[in-house]
């Protein structure tokens, strides 16, 4: 059987050089790639969380892979209806998100890495959402980079893209590449398996689940026929000639700019240097000019214009009707909106982007601002980020935290800062970030001071601290928690953060890779084929368990052996024979060694 990174590096091999797949369903029956995609997933928030039984990922083991294994084999397996629920959306409204049985989603990691192993090399460079190495400051950084002199924006937005996306389409698009009936067959039922709601089943005549691991894979293959659309018939159409003419007013001006410093008249030199500056050397406006750009974050997309409004309103019109016509999709009416980029904002991954226009600001003896692409932090998300710890107006202390260690209350505090801080990086005013840092700093130290009762410069001076950053000494709030000899203290840190803009930023999503050069640390540990509690070899499974703090449950009297071993390695995991998970789920004392 070969390894699971050596399938997948053939796999894109063949994807890299347009090659079809074949026989991909065989590829379902490498028990290298399960154990591969469980040691991708079982870190996930969700995968504690049960679908319509009562099946997580505790309990795994080898035995259930080759059940699943024998049950794709013999062409038996079925998906099971996921557990519908509903999340809310910024909107008010609210989103629905599917969650599968435990053994759907490791058979749908499986799919998804075989597909985008294949796909991947093959999607289009403007596609950036769910991609190893892409993410959202990779689609806004080529905004930036590229999109220089931009007059419109057009905002695009597919109304319920998960929900409409059509199963023919998406099959028949699979169709092209993979020729293996079964693994089609596969996908077909996976997409068709419907979901439970208040215990009725409805089917899914559409859409991929939202929540379902494979779902973003498939929304970037079923979306990429758009993005060729795009690509080989919009671009080539609305983009023409090498370089805009020049302005006759500029050029007029530059003439008598020359004229008088060979008179040596100083004063008019200086006044027609003035008048030069608010004429753009170009003309604006030139017929045999045109450039359309285009970036794709996951069902968000937008196009960037040089030309006249009649044009941009044209290509909206086209995109909705090859949408309508090829993919069955419609364009969000209310979020598909043309913008003018000066006079303007698009909103777009969170950020507000603007082509920038300043005639009296002067780099290295030219106007570089001007058509020059700006991204900047709206207003209202740092307003809303701000209520989150506002009591009346006023920063407020967090009850839940209360009775937290003083360690979790500054790392959890820093945790959201630094994460909002770090996203907006590529804005020019992260400087306005400032205020958050204030707002969030004086509700961490009025969590603090009334966990000690104590005052807010009690605890400002308590924990106040100087540290070394790229940018220089910053000050911040740090606990430090001291642990035995050998091992490094645990350091919480609130703030430290240069608002200064970074060009070079990275956010990538949080993606894995799609090989791994050594082996998963709990897959070596369940296929050493050792309980690691009473050190037998025989039907191993993993105790999972949410959080560590899950292990310090009140009203447990004494803590048991296997308590005292997770705490003690600092893991959310234990393999274990089958009598000893029974026994810690029914709270039994465990046995340390069992012949």
């Amino acid at each position: 059987m070969q390894g699971a990174e050596t399938v997948l590096s053939i796999i894109r091999e063949r994807g890299r050089r347009g090659l079809p797949l074949e026989r991909l369903y065989r590829q379902l029956f490498n028990k290298e790639l399960f154990l591969l995609a469980y040691g991708r997933i079982y870190s996930n928030q969700g995968a504690m969380t049960p679908g319509v039984t009562t099946e997580t990922v505790d309990g795994m083991s080898l035995a259930k892979i080759d059940t699943i294994i024998e049950a794709l084999r013999s062409e038996s397996y079925r998906w099971s209806p996921a557990r519908r629920v509903y999340i809310p959306k910024k909107n008010g409204k609210k989103r629905p998100l599917g969650m599968p049985p435990w053994s759907d989603k490791l058979v749908a990691e499986v799919v998804r890495m075989l597909l985008d192993a294949y796909y991947d090399v093959r999607f289009s460079d403007r596609s950036h959402g769910f991609r190893t190495g892409r993410g959202c400051h990779t689609a806004l950084d080529e905004v930036v980079s590229v999109w220089k002199g931009t007059h419109w924006f057009i905002e695009g937005d597919l109304a319920d893209y998960f929900g409409s996306l059509d199963h023919q389409i998406m099959v028949s698009m699979l169709a092209v590449k993979i020729h293996d009936g079964r693994f089609l067959q596969l996908i077909n039922r996976m997409l068709q398996a419907g979901y439970v709601e208040d215990w009725r089943w409805t089917a899914t005549l559409s859409g991929a689940p939202q929540g379902g691991i494979a779902s973003p894979v498939l929304s970037n293959i079923y979306l990429d026929r758009f993005d060729q659309f795009v690509e080989q018939q919009l671009i080539p159409e609305y983009t023409r000639g090498e370089q805009r003419r020049s302005e006759p007013r500029y050029r007029r001006v530059e003439h008598q700019i020359a004229k008088a410093t060979r008179h040596g008249d100083r004063d008019a030199v200086r006044a027609l240097r003035r008048l030069r500056r608010s004429l753009p050397s170009q003309d604006p406006g030139d017929p045999g000019y045109r450039r359309l750009r285009y970036v794709r974050y996951c069902d968000d997309f937008l196009l960037g214009f040089a030309g006249p409004r009649r044009e941009a309103q044209e290509i909206t019109s086209k995109i909705g009707g090859f949408l309508r016509d090829e993919l069955k999709l419609e364009l969000s009416e209310s979020k598909t909106v043309i913008t003018h980029a000066t006079s303007q904002v698009a909103r777009f991954l969170g950020y507000e982007i603007r082509t920038q226009h300043a005639d009296t600001k002067i780099t290295r003896g030219r106007r570089a601002v001007n058509g020059a692409i700006g991204l900047f932090v709206p207003r209202g998300v740092i307003r809303d980020r701000c209520a989150r710890y506002l009591s009346q107006g006023k920063p407020a202390q967090r009850g839940p935290l209360l009775h937290d260690e003083d360690y979790t209350i500054v790392a959890k505090y820093g945790s959201e800062y630094r994460g909002f801080v770090q996203y907006y990086l590529l804005a020019q005013d992260v400087f306005r970030l400032e205020k958050l840092r204030w707002v969030m700093e004086t509700s961490m130290l009025k969590t603090l001071a009334g966990k000690h009762k104590s005052t807010v410069a009690k605890m400002a001076r308590t924990y106040k601290a100087s540290i070394d950053t790229p940018d220089g000494p910053r000050i911040c709030f740090q606990v430090t928690v001291h642990r035995e000899q050998g091992k490094k203290p645990l350091v919480a840190r609130f703030g430290g953060i240069s608002l200064t803009r970074k060009r070079t930023a990275v956010l990538t999503d949080l993606i894995p890779i799609m090989v791994t050069t050594k082996r998963n640390e709990l897959i070596r540990r369940l296929v050493a084929e050792r309980c690691e509690l009473c050190e037998t070899g025989r039907g191993l499974q993993v105790h999972h368990i949410r959080k560590l703090a899950d292990l310090n449950k009140p009203g447990r009297s004494e803590r048991p052996s296997w308590v005292h071993l997770m705490a003690k390695r600092k893991r959310k995991t234990l393999v274990v024979c089958e009598q000893c998970h029974q026994d810690i789920h029914a709270g039994r004392a465990t046995t340390t060694t069992r012949k």
